[in-house]
């Protein structure tokens, strides 16, 4: 008997015990249920639709009542999907009235809200991924800023409902040789990074040509594909670099021209570019630098400290005109990156109005029809025939400016490109490719709305969020447009160049530890650019700069456009939208630009022609002398030398002697060659073309000899 109640007893104590367990289980499922974010699911059918989930006069997305809850997954903060394909489309304010602008296929983009009401404005889509735009009006809203690294991060609150400002981790990189673009050298295997300080390492001079298999001596740079150039560059296959015994270094192409000098003595870099170019980098201590291209825009960057930050003011010049851009520095992959930091700041109704699609899609009367950059690139380049929001617009004006100044450096130093000929046929720069770039403006339009929410806060902009260190980690795909020309790798191993205005995508991302990436080129213009769909290996240095410089045009874009509304047939902008902008107070702790600046960057011509001298004679003296078409001297600085060449000039003893009698008028450049041999020096002005011969001049105009001197 007693057995018998033990046993019931054991088996209702069981009983009871799972029941106990269920009701705290109930419990605790209640206390949670009222926290859990609530997420409404999208209306509507699926695939292509664009559907809009706001409810009530809090213009919340995907969320039921006024506040809008976005769930973060994965590496960066995402916001509920709305349908297959659709996009997810901002609240305008005003009405019940749904409009749904032109979508091309892809996932899912939100956009910000500007005011109350329950209209719905569904703005154009493209492929990508998923992104959230700014959330700018009605109730208590959140958004969510940029995320970097595998762990999710949280940008501000930007409304009066719950939360507070969230808080940004940045998921750091490590690795990569050497400091801020530094090129380091160590028995035979190429630094990490870009124009720099330059590191030697220890055993001496030493040379080594590129994709041959191996160091050739202590001091010398790697291999082809893994290799680097004298300035930290990646070194194209064949490519010949000598380390000379006080630290400079040369890096000759596979035919024997310089393309690249570092002088350790001035802390000078110079690279010539396929395109007739000249680049001149010389680092100053504090992060400061000086950079001068021919043709081009030069700038002197002085670092200072704001909040215990790394700052840098750049000083523009061109053309007499100077201006002003500021940067955030910060450590990366064991590289020193600079990262655009606006100088001024919009309120939350003007980049609202900038992202969200307007009521109805506008013509703009450019005034580029006699234009003769706009002629030149027609094979290239249309403009959108209708904008439906100011994010296609600010795409037109982002090509165009860098049109512009592509063709200025092609008429004022003889640069080259291969702009493609405008008879007959689409442009090279597809709508497909435009779409995708247009997508990236949005991404920046949001992205500077948050940051401009947290510096209202007083809170300090991570600038790996802000930078390359999100969109290499953010597992989307993102495309960049040069904003100016640069000499890169393919596949291949082979040097091609890109220049301002072509388009490349990073579909991948790199290793974590890599300090380049590779991309794949969408648009390009031909000749000795690299190939539509080539994949191509960038630095990440050059990366950011790219990024930058998009971030820099499209501000400047925001500034014409809010300075425009309202005329030449561009919508008016709310009142919210028209207030000026405010200026940042790490701007405003800027140290005033130094005078001298302007001085250096005229001298800093001359200096690198005394740098090349030196190291290039250096490196001859040494054992590595050039080929018998390699350059010996450095062309002279097209500032001094009117008709100066756009490449390094061969040496002389390897051209034959000139005569008169070989050349003829009429005949083409391929008929000089083979009967005077390689010139010693070319000189491309656009249709006029110089070759330079021992005590001779040939002109060739649109390809024929027209004169001899």
């Amino acid at each position: 008997m007693k057995t018998l109640l033990l046993r019931r007893a054991v088996r209702y104590g069981f009983v009871a015990m799972i029941l106990a367990a269920y009701m705290g289980f109930c419990i605790m499922a209640n206390a949670a249920g009222g926290t859990k974010p609530s997420v409404q699911k999208p209306g509507g059918g699926s695939g292509g639709g664009a559907t809009h989930g706001s409810i009530g006069g809090g213009a919340s997305h995907g969320s039921t009542g006024g506040a809008s809850s976005h769930s973060m997954v994965g590496g960066g903060g995402s916001h509920g999907l709305t349908g297959g394909s659709g996009s997810h489309g901002p609240t305008t304010g005003g009405g019940g009235a749904a409009t749904h602008g032109p979508t091309t296929g892809g996932t899912t983009t939100h956009g910000p809200t500007t005011g109350g009401g329950g209209a719905a404005t569904h703005g154009p889509t493209t492929g990508g991924t998923t992104t959230h735009g700014p959330t700018t009006g009605g109730g208590s809203m959140q958004t969510h800023g940029p995320t970097t690294g595998g762990t999710t991060t949280h940008g501000p609150t930007t409304g009066g409902g719950a939360g507070g400002a969230g808080s940004h981790s940045t998921a750091g990189g490590s690795g990569g040789a050497g400091g801020a673009g530094s090129h380091s050298t160590a028995g035979g295997s190429g630094g990490a990074g870009g124009a720099g300080s330059h590191t030697v390492g220890s055993g001496g001079a030493g040379s080594h040509t590129a994709g041959s298999g191996g160091g050739a001596g202590n001091g010398s740079h790697g291999a082809g594909g893994s290799g680097h150039t004298a300035t930290g560059g990646v070194a194209p296959k064949g490519s010949n670099t000598h380390t000379t015994r006080n630290g400079g270094a040369v890096t000759r192409r596979p035919g024997g021209r310089v393309s690249d000098v570092h002088d350790p003595k001035r802390g000078m870099d110079v690279h010539h570019g396929l395109n007739g170019n000249r680049r001149v980098i010389a680092e100053r201590p504090g992060h400061g630098r000086l950079v001068s291209e021919r043709g081009r825009r030069g700038y002197a960057q002085r670092g200072y400290s704001y909040h215990g930050h790394d700052y840098g003011r750049r000083a523009y010049y061109y053309h007499g005109h100077e201006y002003n851009r500021y940067y955030r520095g910060y450590g990366y992959r064991g590289m020193y990156l600079n990262v655009y930091a606006p100088g001024y700041y919009y309120g939350p109704g003007f980049y609202g109005w900038a992202y969200n699609p307007w009521r109805a899609p506008i013509t703009f009367g450019w005034g580029w029809g006699g234009a003769p950059w706009f002629g030149f690139y027609g094979g290239f380049f249309a403009p959108y025939p209708v904008y439906p929001s100011a994010a296609f617009w600010l795409t037109d004006y982002l090509i165009s400016q860098n049109l512009q100044a592509a063709y200025a450096a092609h008429k004022e130093a003889g640069e080259t490109d291969g702009a493609p000929s405008a008879a007959g046929g689409p442009p090279e720069l597809t709508p497909d490719v435009k779409q995708l770039v247009a997508d990236e403006v949005k991404s920046e339009l949001a992205l500077e709305n948050a940051e401009a929410q947290q510096t209202s806060h007083q809170q300090e902009v991570d600038p790996g969020s802000s930078g390359i260190a999100r969109l290499l980690a953010d597992g989307h795909p993102h495309v960049f447009v040069a904003g100016a020309a640069l000499d890169l790798t393919d596949s291949s191993g082979q040097e091609c160049a890109i220049s301002d205005g072509d388009v490349l995508q990073l579909q991948t991302p790199p290793p974590a530890d890599a300090t380049t990436a590779d991309l794949v080129v969408m648009a390009s213009k031909g000749g000795n650019e690299c190939q539509k769909s080539a994949t191509v290996t960038v630095q990440l240095t050059d990366l950011q700069e790219m990024q930058n410089q998009m971030r820099e045009t499209v501000d400047q874009g925001l500034q014409e456009l809010q300075a425009k509304q309202g005329k030449d047939g561009l919508p008016p902008a709310p009142p919210s939208a028209q207030a000026p902008p405010t200026q940042t107070e790490y701007a405003q702790a800027a140290p005033p630009a130094d005078p001298q600046d302007a001085t250096d960057l005229q001298q800093q011509g001359q200096q690198a022609d005394q740098a090349e001298k030196e190291v290039t004679t250096d490196a001859s003296q040494e054992g590595a002398a050039p080929t018998p078409d390699a350059a010996s001297t450095p062309a002279p600085d097209a500032s001094t030398t009117p008709d100066a060449s756009t490449t390094p000039a061969p040496d002389a003893s390897a051209a034959p002697a000139a005569s008169t009698a070989s050349v003829q008028l009429g005949q083409s450049t391929d008929e000089v060659q083979a009967a005077m041999g390689t010139p010693n020096r070319i000189a491309n002005l656009g249709a006029k073309v110089i070759y330079y011969y021992n005590g001779m001049k040939v002109i060739f105009t649109n390809g024929k000899v027209t004169d001899m001197q």
